[in-house]
């Protein structure tokens, strides 16, 4: 994976988060709904830099709220309100970021992955885009089943029916929302190239 940004990845000056005292009133309102929602309340994601700026992908949202609002939302019901096993997902997004060199999903979900257990080895081997060794068989299959659709862009019949076997369809239906998910956050900072990691106050 590429050294974290410092928001000049792509081009130099790409995109600069706007402050807080930047925002116009729906700018704001969305700010507002992000720090106040599950996510902030959880504490368990990266939201604003030093000086109150949104990270990541919520800076890129803030551009266009009325889009940008239905997309924290679903991601919300991705990481809040679904059922599937929550290390499975935090892995699958682990996946989805190493596929994509994604540094900003990476930084901020490996602390939940190893709070929900995975050590040093099995995060290494995420970060090379292998599901890790040591799960149970359910948790593997859908780990292989993320890579699949990662590498191409979709499920053979085996791996549909192995997969929805491990996971139900519901548990399948969760995984591939989730996959396309992280993977329209990853494209979006891709483009934009934000500052990633939380930085010294501007």
């Amino acid at each position: 994976m590429r050294p974290a940004s410092t928001g000049t990845g792509g081009a130099p000056g790409r995109f600069e988060p706007l402050r807080p005292s930047e925002l116009d009133a729906e700018q704001r309102a969305f700010h507002h709904r992000i720090t106040d929602g599950p996510r902030g309340r959880r504490g368990d994601v990266p939201l604003v830099g030093g000086d109150g700026s949104l990270l990541g992908p919520f800076a890129l949202m803030a551009i266009v709220p009325a889009l940008g609002d239905p997309v924290q939302e679903l991601g919300a019901a991705v990481r809040y309100r679904g059922e599937l096993d929550p290390l499975v997902r935090e892995a699958a997004i682990l996946l989805v970021a190493a596929h994509h060199d994604c540094v900003f999903e990476w930084f901020a979900h490996e602390p939940a992955a190893r709070r929900l257990g995975l050590d040093d080895s099995q995060l290494g081997e995420l970060r090379d885009g292998r599901p890790p060794q040591g799960l149970s068989p359910e948790r593997g299959q859908a780990l292989l089943a993320v890579n699949a659709m990662l590498r191409t862009g979709s499920l053979d019949d085996g791996a549909f029916a192995e997969t929805r076997a491990a996971l139900g369809e519901r548990g399948l239906a969760e995984l591939v929302w989730l996959t396309g998910y992280y993977s329209m956050l990853a494209l979006a900072l891709a483009v934009f190239d934000p500052p990633e990691i939380p930085g010294p106050e501007r």
